[in-house]
Formats: C-alpha cells, structure tokens, sequence
C-alpha cells in the first residue's frame, strides 16, 4: 500500500442494513446526498475501509465530486459473519447489494468494485442494469473463485490449528487473518458459498453499460481479465503498472484512471 495516514478518510460509524435472510450489512456513507454516487464493494478477506478508504479512493471521490456508499460485503467488516455457505452465493451477494441502494432510495449509482466486489459488481450490472450506469471492476476474474482454496485444510486449521500444507490456501489464510476482525469461519463459508451454481463471470452475457476493468500488471490473471473486458461491449482496459493482485487497490494511477472515468458520465 503506497499511502500514509495523511490521505486517509474518516470512517463514520456503520449504518445497518438487513439482507433479504436477516444477516446485517454494515453500509457507509461520505458526500453530498444530492452527488452522483458510487457504490463501492471490496475483495475478498477485505472490508470497506481496507480497500477504499485507507487506500485514498474516498478521498478522491469526494474531492472529484461525488458522493461514496460502501458496504462490508456479507462475513467482513463489521457485518454479519454467519458460517453457511448458502449465505454466500453469488445470488445472495448481489441480492445484497440491491438491498443497500433500496435503503438508501438510490435507483441509479456508478460501482467501484475490486476482486471479489468485482465478480459481485459485474454479476450485478447484468443482473440489475437499471441501476448501474458504469462500473470500474479491477482484478477481475480470478478464475472460478476461490476454487484453488482447499476447504478442508482452511477448515483444520481454523477448529483445529492444524498447519496449512497448501500454499494457495495458506496465502488465503494469511489474507483472511491480515485483516482485524475477520472470521475465518466465515471466510471459509464464502469460499463453499461461491462454489455454489455458476460463480463464473460469464462472457457471453457481459454487461452492456460502459465499464473500466483494470488489473495489475503483475497479477497472474492479468490477460483474463483483458479477455473478459473485450467481451464487454463497452469494455476498456488498463494495465496498472508494478501491481500485483493484492496492491492493486492502493495505486495512484488506479484509482486516477477510475475517477476520469466516472467524471465521464
């Protein structure tokens, strides 16, 4: 992460939300209620502050003019954490975040999201393009997610301390336990939930409204994701430079690129 806590955003106080299943989802909110909002949703093993608001993404909305919602996603921040994997399909994530704008009597905002709030975001387009105008989704696809996690091991060690021997999943792990607060019970139910169905973005289905999709330059699913922005119709891509999967979220030359891009509309 390249910032210092000088460009870091205040976090107000989490407004609650209730999901269609009665989990609670932590909201927040910066700006102008009258601005033109964008909805921000995180990765996976993050929350809202780890990636828009120290990372200086709030900062620059608000300076660029517009108003920021974000959500803890379902088993982060301070939402809900239930250990059922039904909780975490694709459906229901998307599901969620229909029920933050209806709260929050928005019909229409742009989305910011990144890895798995990317997979959501995209779903999301396609599934409710009433209500998304354009999208930035960054570090996105990253295959069937979380498909390369092996649950047992991730299981053993969360009830049981029993070392992770998978280094895929041991990095999961250490993402997971990086973040303060994190269930790693919960973290495992996501990883089961979105194996539920077809978790996959799907290509021959991308969404119709302009979207920004931009990966690191180092990040293993760097010409994924490049395929899957030319099956967008109003696809674009961008190639962040000296980025890997999980520092992508903190470059300055991401998050200029995704303002220019929202001041577009």
């Amino acid at each position: 992460m390249d910032v210092t806590p000088s460009v870091r955003t205040e976090m107000p106080a989490p407004q609650f939300v209730m999901s269609p299943e009665g989990h609670r989802l932590a909201t927040y909110s910066w700006g102008d209620p009258d601005a033109e909002t964008v909805l921000c949703v995180h990765g996976f093993a993050s929350s809202c502050r780890d990636n828009w608001v120290d990372t200086g993404w709030v900062r620059d909305l608000l300076r660029a003019g517009f108003r920021v919602v974000g959500v803890d996603q379902l088993g982060h921040g301070a939402s809900d954490k239930p250990h059922d994997a039904v909780a975490y399909s694709m459906k229901a994530l998307v599901e969620n975040l229909l029920i933050v704008l209806d709260t929050y009597l928005l019909d229409d905002v742009m989305l910011a999201g990144y890895s798995l709030g990317a997979r959501v975001g995209w779903q999301f387009l396609v599934d409710f393009p009433e209500h998304v105008s354009r999208a930035v989704l960054g570090g996105i696809p990253d295959g069937r997610p979380l498909a390369r996690l092996q649950i047992d091991q991730a299981r053993d060690y969360a009830e049981r301390g029993i070392p992770v021997e998978d280094k895929v999943t041991r990095n999961y792990v250490t993402l997971a336990e990086r973040v303060p607060g994190n269930d790693l019970r919960a973290i495992i139910a996501l990883a089961e939930g979105m194996r539920i169905g077809d978790a996959d973005p799907d290509p021959q289905h991308p969404p119709q409204q302009p979207v920004l999709f931009a990966t690191g330059a180092d990040d293993a699913i760097l010409e994924a994701s490049r395929q899957l922005a030319a099956a967008v119709p109003k696809g674009r891509f961008e190639e962040i430079p000296g980025r890997h999967h999980f520092n992508t979220p903190g470059s300055r030359v991401f998050r200029e690129s995704a303002v220019a891009f929202f001041d577009e509309a």
